[in-house]
């Protein structure tokens, strides 16, 4: 019993010790990321500023298991959301992965993100503020919805440009890794904007197959592929798996995971809607005129083509936006 109360106070110091070796070592990471790459990081702003900013974490806008947002305002009167990382989320590689993606890219469909703070275990991102909130928040939204059909059209062909300019039109190959409702933020025009590159990941644009040790996304949107023990390489075709997801929720206005049907067979997303387009069905939609069940079932068909489980089948997300640009007549549903 002396023993083991003596030595109550060596293991405690011990603890300790492995814990500010731990954490020192992320934060001397972070900071030799950010000196790696100083001439192309967006404005460091110091903690006094984010809490000036936010006018001391005033107005939450959001909570989640990355952290908390906070509305903000800069000194010129721009609003922006500022991102308190979690300590879960700030053993740097989060960090660094957003930083590394978005704060190097400039695209109309891809959020801004305008700088960021490191300040001892604090780590902030502060983002160009969107007053809709998410895609999730109004997609599945029992009030009265500001999204028709044509609207959630442009929003869907929104995402995919967003998508395809991170695959394309970067000097490097950006995975996303989790396109999904939450992560889709609406600006005051419902212009969508894809978010949160957490997960995301760079590659040189030559690469097809990139290696990965270890699945990344969020289950319902994730590429049946990422959940094999021995994933290998995956491409970005993942995030293709992911905008169907997206688009098939998005028409049908049903979250994937919690599809409630009458019939037995529709217990399974993607079983019902297989089942009503192989039936000669169409999605049923209150009030939508002749143009607008065609561009549903449009988005359908694309939504099926860009899930389908072998990632060589599914279409690059170039060809998903000619698609959805396109005729409906011209489209052929994939068999399932």
């Amino acid at each position: 019993m002396a023993i083991s109360v003596l030595g109550a106070p060596f293991v405690i110091a011990f603890l300790i010790y492995k814990w500010r070796r731990r954490h020192l070592s992320m934060y001397s990471d972070v900071e030799e990321f950010l000196q790696s790459q100083n001439n192309l990081m967006p404005i460091r702003y110091s903690f006094s500023e984010i809490k000036k900013m936010t006018k001391g974490f005033r107005k939450r806008l959001g909570e989640g298991g990355f952290g908390t947002v906070f509305k903000g305002t800069l000194r010129s009167g721009c609003l922006v959301a500022v991102k308190m990382l979690s300590q879960s989320k700030a053993n740097g590689q989060d960090f660094i992965s957003e930083v590394a993606t978005i704060g190097r890219i400039h695209h109309v469909n891809i959020v801004q993100l305008i700088g960021f703070c490191v300040h001892g275990s604090k780590c902030a991102l502060i983002y160009e503020f969107m007053p809709n909130g998410s895609l999730n928040k109004h997609n599945f939204s029992s009030e009265a919805n500001i999204l028709n059909c044509e609207k959630t059209y442009d929003i869907a062909l929104g995402v995919a440009r967003g998508i395809e300019y991170l695959h394309q039109g970067c000097d490097m190959q950006i995975l996303h890794f989790d396109i999904k409702p939450h992560n889709i933020l609406l600006d005051e025009n419902l212009k969508p904007k894809v978010s949160d590159f957490g997960l995301a990941k760079v590659y040189p644009v030559e690469d097809s197959i990139v290696p990965l040790t270890r699945a990344r996304g969020t289950f319902g949107y994730m590429d049946p592929k990422m959940l094999y023990k021995n994933i290998g390489g995956v491409s970005y075709k993942a995030d293709v798996y992911s905008f169907g997801m997206l688009l098939m929720e998005m028409v049908s206005r049903r979250k994937n995971l919690h599809a409630s049907t009458e019939h037995l067979s529709q217990i399974y997303f993607l079983t019902w809607i297989y089942d009503q387009f192989h039936d000669g069905k169409n999605i049923e939609i209150q009030d939508a005129t002749v143009d607008e069940r065609k561009i549903c079932k449009k988005m359908m068909i694309v939504a099926l083509w860009c899930i389908q489980l072998k990632p060589s089948d599914r279409p690059s997300m170039n060809k998903v936006i000619k698609m959805l640009e396109g005729d409906v007549e011209c489209l052929q549903v994939v068999e399932s």
